[in-house]
């Protein structure tokens, strides 16, 4: 089972897609809401990105929502 977080915000249509996406695919992860928990956000920020969603996946860093490179990583 591969290791997913995904760091999304209340207001990001394209973190709703993401994580609807996973779930559509039976993969389970970890979602980190920078809107309402500060530490993911300064994680976050501390990484170098400034926007969501941010997946990332046994490591690996998607910035937005890109389901080739997801399905990719997910195999």
């Amino acid at each position: 089972m591969k290791d997913v977080i995904v760091y999304s915000s209340d207001s990001c249509i394209y973190c709703k897609d993401a994580k609807s996406y996973l779930e559509s695919k039976g993969i389970d992860f970890k979602e980190k809401n920078v809107s309402t928990d500060m530490i993911a956000r300064k994680e976050l920020i501390s990484q170098g990105f400034m926007g969501v969603p941010v997946i990332i996946i046994d490591g690996e860093i998607i910035q937005g929502f890109d389901k080739d490179r997801i399905d990719e990583l997910l195999e």
